[in-house]
């Protein structure tokens, strides 16, 4: 029997970005460090919402989804502001490298408003985009609110669960409008 050959251009990818992280001499190797860039992540991911939402709002027709996405801007707001208490709680600086999942997520987002006409077909695709980002963000801080947990600052713990739970809601709400309006709205739109 002839061994199964992989063609080299079906190999895994490398990570982008691995290389450039070792020749830049940004190691990661304590816990708090992993901790504090874990939180520059998502303040990184929660700064470029910030700039993003309000596009979003302008896409969108339907009215409840236009008031949800509102909603959550102003949610973000005050996320930016807690991740901002965390970090002089800290005493460090919440800038770091851009968040590029988010940058991904938010450049799918434009593409869809690009791509697709405006109207309920549209407002379905933002909830899914939307739903994607919230999914992200509720890896996120379930993931530092463990960390934090973890080393000992329940303070911060505190605030990551209130934020974690805007996220989740934010989930919830999404996944309501697009079963009890957008989706039946997209279906007889086509």
């Amino acid at each position: 029997m002839i061994p199964h050959q992989v063609p080299s251009q079906l190999s895994a990818p490398s990570i982008e970005g691995a290389s450039e992280r070792n020749n830049k001499n940004m190691s990661i190797e304590t816990f708090k460090e992993l901790y504090v860039e874990e939180l520059r992540d998502l303040y990184s991911a929660e700064t470029q919402l910030v700039e993003a939402l309000p596009k979003v709002a302008e896409a969108a027709t339907s009215q409840e989804l236009i008031e949800a996405i509102e909603a959550h801007l102003d949610q973000t707001r005050n996320q930016v502001a807690r991740l901002q208490s965390l970090f002089r709680d800290l005493d460090e600086n919440p800038e770091g490298e851009t968040c590029q999942a988010m940058k991904g997520l938010i450049k799918e987002t434009k593409d869809a408003i690009d791509e697709i006409e405006e109207g309920p077909l549209l407002d379905a695709a933002l909830i899914i985009m939307a739903q994607k980002v919230e999914h992200y963000e509720i890896a996120g801080y379930g993931s530092v609110k463990t960390l934090a947990s973890s080393s000992g600052h329940d303070q911060h713990v505190q605030l990551l669960e209130e934020t974690l739970n805007e996220e989740k809601g934010a989930d919830q709400k999404l996944t309501s409008i697009a079963e009890a309006v957008v989706n039946q709205e997209a279906i007889s739109q086509a």
